[in-house]
């Protein structure tokens, strides 16, 4: 299946793609300039990624609110999974890990939580803040089968970057 992006800031090729996630970034640091609040910098990041990456069909945020669980935080799409325990799915498993998980095909993953059945790609990555502590996961799902590579990932860890910089 094609990958082929239909936004002009994410072009064919990965010079444009860069660029994208370079107006991206500034874009994300203007927007949250300022802005210290938790739950006012999630909504409009997830805004921001939903409205301009192209090929998603769900952006958002899970918040772990206990050691062992994650909650649905702000988020563009249909509506979703409330709660994800640790470890489980795409999401729990980035969180226990705290690190990025990129999943070209949902169906091959297992255990995945099929929150909404038109996913089939997903990349999610763990937010930690200064002190080391795992806060929640940015969660990014595809209709289209590898969506996401790892130009998207290192693109989007720098999204995450600036995100948990304006936290400070």
């Amino acid at each position: 299946m094609s990958n082929a992006y239909e936004h002009p800031e994410f072009g064919h090729d990965a010079a444009s793609k860069s660029a994208g996630y370079a107006q991206l970034d500034a874009a994300l640091a203007a927007l949250l300039a300022g802005e210290h609040d938790l739950i006012a910098n999630l909504a409009n990041t997830s805004a921001l990624l939903f409205t301009t990456l192209p090929q998603l069909n769900w952006a958002g945020f899970y918040l772990l609110r206990s050691p062992d669980e994650l909650v649905l935080g702000p988020f563009q799409g249909k509506p979703a999974c409330v709660r994800i325990a640790l470890g489980r799915g795409v999401c729990g498993t980035a969180a226990a890990a705290r690190r990025t998980v990129l999943v070209p095909n949902v169906h091959e993953f297992p255990g995945h939580i099929a929150c909404d059945s038109a996913s089939n790609s997903e990349i999610v990555l763990p937010l930690i803040n200064n002190n080391g502590e795992l806060l929640g996961v940015l969660d990014l799902d595809s209709p289209l089968l590898g969506r996401f590579d790892e130009q998207d990932q290192r693109g989007l860890e720098a999204i995450v970057d600036i995100l948990m910089k304006s936290f400070e």
